[in-house]
């Protein structure tokens, strides 16, 4: 089995961030005017830490980043009760994070505007006292689940490897029932082999939002080494079947991670804009033309794309990745889309 990313089963070790690497190329900003909602960014204290401040640096460094949306990532589970709801201490502490930012005391941009967790849908229908008690802790910024369904049989992706088929399975879909009914969104992270079982699943419930992650994460890594193009051509059908069904949108980045095989991390020093957009190109133009502006929105998948490099760097990279889109466009990329799925009440 290839590991990507993940050196032990509880996720200690993942995502090694390297300054003096990133030092190594700086580049100006690219259109600073341009308003942003980074919709997509995790905070852990673990072996490497990215908390608040890590965050505000980040998001400081000359784009206009208006507000974010924080996304699971088992960052500070309770360490004590229940075990369904262990996953709502997650919730409690990044909306600390959030009454911290809206106080103003950062500054303007308003982080974890929106918050994702997780929650167990193989509870089935008793899920819903868990969605109920993050939305509860969530101050009113909670907006939906991300259950990580990542599962192949060479390729793991996440420390924690979920259940073969469980987007398929009846009890999870009776848990997943009971998002649309508290008007919360599902965030989905799957490898290209899965994108069919989303289609069914958003076939299977139309009224509820769905938001897949990361272009839906083809592999290129482990026994698809050497098969880009067999890959990037299977992945562009499951893209096209996914986007059929108008309840699904889908987020631009997360491209840094080791399922690509870009291995941008292991150069010398970081790639300029210039070379990240070049390589994200084609998976950028399937997913627009399928989904179009309206239905994805740009992310930065911080800190795992650090990997690949800053903030900024990132950030240049999508914009010119958007270069020959209109104005309306480019606001539905960068910023309302995202506030209208996260239902954020940000300028």
């Amino acid at each position: 089995m290839t590991k990507v990313y993940s050196r032990d089963t509880n996720g200690v070790g993942m995502y090694p961030i390297r300054e003096d690497w990133l030092a190594l190329h700086d580049e100006p900003v690219i259109e600073p005017e341009l308003p942003i909602i980074d919709p997509h960014h995790h905070l852990w204290d673990r072996d490497t830490r990215y908390l608040f401040h890590d965050l505000l640096d980040d998001t400081g460094s000359g784009h206009d980043i208006r507000a974010t949306v924080f996304i699971q990532c088992r960052s500070m589970y309770r360490a004590d009760g229940p075990e369904a709801l262990q996953p709502v201490g997650e919730t409690e502490f990044v909306n600390g994070i959030a009454a911290m930012s809206a106080s103003g005391h950062y500054g303007d941009m308003r982080a974890c505007a929106g918050i994702v967790g997780h929650a167990d849908f193989l509870l089935g229908a008793a899920v819903r006292d868990v969605l109920e008690k993050h939305i509860a802790a969530g101050g009113g910024r909670f907006r939906g689940i991300r259950y990580s369904t990542p599962w192949d049989a060479d390729v793991q992706l996440t420390p924690r490897r979920p259940p073969k088929g469980v987007m398929m399975d009846a009890r999870w879909r009776e848990g997943f029932a009971q998002l649309a009914p508290l008007g919360l969104t599902f965030d989905a992270l799957l490898l290209h082999t899965q994108l069919g079982e989303l289609a069914d699943l958003a076939r299977a419930f139309p009224q509820t939002t769905i938001v897949l992650n990361h272009v839906g994460c083809p592999i290129s890594v482990g026994p698809y080494a050497g098969r880009r193009r067999q890959v990037f051509e299977a992945w562009r059908k499951g893209i096209a079947d996914v986007a059929r069904h108008d309840n699904v949108v889908v987020k631009l980045g997360g491209m840094s991670l080791g399922t690509f095989g870009f291995e941008f991390d292991r150069r010398p020093k970081p790639p300029s804009s210039v070379e990240l957009a070049e390589t994200w190109k084609p998976y950028i133009e399937v997913c627009l033309d399928a989904f179009g502006a309206t239905r994805a929105m740009f992310e930065s998948n911080f800190p795992v794309d650090k990997t690949a490099g800053s903030y900024k760097t990132i950030w240049n990279a999508l914009k010119r990745l958007a270069a020959g889109a209109s104005r309306d466009e480019k606001a539905a990329l960068f910023h309302d889309t995202a506030a209208r799925v996260y239902r954020l009440g940000v300028n």
